[in-house]
């Protein structure tokens, strides 16, 4: 009776001992693209995106006018790699993880720096798909800007 007891006792508590939650799944997969981005990897940049992965941007034009703009993950790539190691140096918090089955949300805010100056700050909402038990990054919304950033 003894030894069925400490079986059952492990087997419902200690299965997540050693395994990875989703959110920290989650957390892995984004860390590892600000990584790739700061280290200027784009093998690891493109290893967190989806095939069919949309990018967009959130900010305002010189007339102080919002817009959206539709960004190429293809060409944030190409921009990381003709980029020194550490030149692109995005510094995220994690707010808010949210997760359903295949489906997950980030919630990121963050601070940019460029060549070690801060650039701009913002928010990145993420949304990834399980794909074969591994997350992508599918769709990556960001804000953009200079005023009310907290370095």
């Amino acid at each position: 009776m003894r030894y069925f007891l400490i079986v059952l006792t492990m087997a419902l508590y200690g299965g997540n001992a050693c395994s990875q939650s989703a959110e920290d799944s989650v957390k892995s997969v984004i860390n590892k693209m600000f990584t790739g981005m700061r280290e200027a990897d784009t093998a690891m940049l493109k290893s967190c995106f989806a095939d069919s992965m949309i990018m967009q941007t959130i900010s305002r034009n010189k007339e102080g006018n919002l817009i959206v703009r539709n960004e190429s993950p293809f060409g944030f790539i190409s921009f990381i790699a003709k980029e020194a190691k550490g030149n692109a140096d995005e510094r995220i918090s994690f707010e808010t993880i949210k997760v359903d089955g295949p489906l997950a949300m980030a919630w990121t805010p963050y601070n940019f720096y460029y060549k070690g100056q801060f650039s701009h700050c913002g928010v990145n909402s993420f949304q990834l798909v399980r794909f074969n038990g591994e997350w992508k990054i599918q769709y990556l919304v960001d804000t953009r800007r200079r005023q009310g950033c907290k370095e």
